[in-house]
């Protein structure tokens, strides 16, 4: 079976602007959004990040790509963090106890959220650099909506031969 999807090249780095470079490393940094506001609300991260989506979307596919992956993948990791938060609150402020579970999920929740740190800075080098960097599932999700050819993208992409992302 043959895969007859039509994408749009991927730019080389040398062809994004230090602007558009910037832009795509700044999509990484909205996981402190809540952080700098000195928060414990995690879903103060996604609503920046969908901000700073639709202040920044039309800069390019470069910038789009890793602002779709930083918020796709901001998306899981934040609603994570807003169950040890609530679970935490009502722990403190109704009585609970630290149960086996909460202390297992929470030991999961700060690993992944370890790993979801270090990959996002790692990503945002990259985007610095000019350079795309897939995360698993979340890369390919925001490669084929932004890079996808759309029916009426399709005669330009004929005329000009694409990249496919890592398989």
């Amino acid at each position: 079976m043959s895969d007859l999807t039509e994408y749009h090249p991927l730019p080389q780095p040398e062809e994004i602007s230090t602007r558009e470079k910037e832009d795509a490393m700044g999509s990484y940094l909205m996981m402190f959004a809540a952080l700098g506001a000195g928060l414990p609300l995690p879903m103060l991260n996604i609503l920046a990040a969908l901000i700073y989506y639709f202040l920044h979307k039309s800069k390019g596919r470069f910038v789009r790509f890793h602002i779709l992956q930083s918020l796709w993948s901001q998306i899981p990791t934040s609603l994570l963090n807003g169950v040890i938060v609530i679970w935490t609150i009502r722990i403190l402020f109704e009585g609970g106890e630290f149960s086996s579970a909460y202390l297992g999920l929470l030991a999961i929740a700060v690993l992944i959220n370890i790993i979801y740190f270090a990959v996002s800075i790692y990503a945002a080098i990259q985007a610095r650099k000019g350079r795309f960097y897939y995360f698993l599932f979340f890369g390919r999700l925001a490669y084929h909506q932004v890079f996808q050819v759309r029916d009426e993208e399709s005669e330009y992409v004929r005329a000009n031969p694409s990249n496919k992302p890592p398989m």
